[in-house]
């Protein structure tokens, strides 16, 4: 298995870690229940783990691709950018679901604060993981980049214009 397919299989468990631990983690708060959100706290350390790997793996995946057709180092970079600032929030988001998890066991009175500023963090990092699953998503995946987008509404348009065109000479 070379770098790149590493990367490939590694770096969706961060982001899915994340959006399940947060979910997890908005149930057990609403359900007052401690074991739920234990399970959240420690699914988010082990998203941030995973992000460690994702990035031990992501340089590696970039020498393998970045000259390959249709792909180039500024899409790569902008992906890199972003994954960077990612996995610092989801390094914060695990270590406040360590420290959550510890007080939760410990029944500490700061338990709630720190449970809810888990969440608020899990919530903040979630919207990056959107953004950078989307850019690395688009090295490989170019139906999904935004200039095909803008070409593919433009041939949209162009088509729609001609076919009204063409019935409007047809009916008039």
């Amino acid at each position: 298995m070379n770098d790149a397919h590493l990367h490939m299989v590694i770096n969706h468990f961060p982001i899915i870690g994340l959006i399940f631990g947060t979910g997890i983690l908005l149930v057990g708060i609403v359900l007052k229940n401690k074991s739920v959100q234990n399970t959240a706290f420690l699914l988010l350390a082990i998203a941030a783990i995973f992000g460690f790997a994702s990035m031990a793996t992501g340089e590696g995946a970039e020498e393998m691709v970045e000259d390959l057709p249709n792909i180039g180092h500024k899409i790569i970079h902008e992906h890199e950018e972003l994954a960077e600032k990612f996995v610092l929030f989801l390094y914060a988001t695990g270590l406040l679901g360590l420290i959550s998890f510890y007080l939760n066991l410990k029944n500490n009175s700061k338990v709630k604060f720190v449970m809810y500023a888990t969440l608020g963090v899990a919530i903040l990092t979630c919207v990056f993981a959107k953004s950078v699953g989307t850019s690395g998503g688009e090295i490989r995946h170019t139906e999904i980049r935004e200039t095909n987008n803008q070409l593919n509404n433009a041939e949209t348009l162009r088509k729609s214009t001609k076919i009204i065109t063409i019935n409007l000479i047809n009916n008039g």
